[in-house]
């Protein structure tokens, strides 16, 4: 099947997504088109060259819709994060297990990943997330709650993100 790759529209914008037979290597944030969802896997595109597969990510598709139209709590898909160093993989573990609704410190990240002094190295692992959503890097705040960097569409999206989840976790019964 070899890597592949694919854009496609959901209700906040063109999300564009490259894998492989392991699962999902990366996954842009939704932009405004399709053309500014790929800018953001330019380098993978041109260090995996991926083959164009058009419906590759259906499933996928379907998840995020979900996702942001409030009928499941976060997208999931299989991932392949083949290369990432033990400290950005436990970095994304710890930032899976955060809840959506909840956020944590770059500090708690670090602890997580067990180098409680690497504060900003857990800020990289989050700037490096290759696959935003599925790790929900837009989770993870400064110490003082504020938030800091987020790739692709910037802050604003952080910031919506963080309030759709905190909403739907105070109308969700437990």
């Amino acid at each position: 099947m070899g890597v592949h790759y694919d854009v496609f529209e959901t209700s906040w914008g063109w999300v564009a997504a490259i894998g492989a037979e392991r699962g999902l290597r990366h996954l842009s944030l939704p932009e405004e088109a399709p053309e500014r969802a790929l800018e953001h896997l330019a380098v993978a595109l041109r260090k995996e060259q991926p083959e164009a597969r058009p419906g590759a990510f259906a499933e996928l598709h379907d998840e995020l819709d979900a996702y942001f139209a409030g009928r499941c709590s976060h997208p999931e898909a299989v991932l392949d994060l083949e290369g990432a160093s033990p400290f950005f993989l436990a970095s994304w573990e710890a930032c899976r297990s955060i809840p959506p609704g909840v956020t944590q410190t770059y500090k708690w990240l670090a602890d997580q990943a067990g180098r409680p002094r690497a504060v900003r190295a857990a800020g990289q692992a989050m700037a490096r997330n290759r696959v935003p959503l599925l790790i929900p890097c837009h989770r993870v705040v400064g110490s003082d709650g504020g938030l800091h960097g987020f790739a692709g569409p910037g802050i604003g999206m952080k910031a919506e993100l963080i309030r759709m989840e905190a909403a739907r976790a105070a109308v969700t019964p437990t």
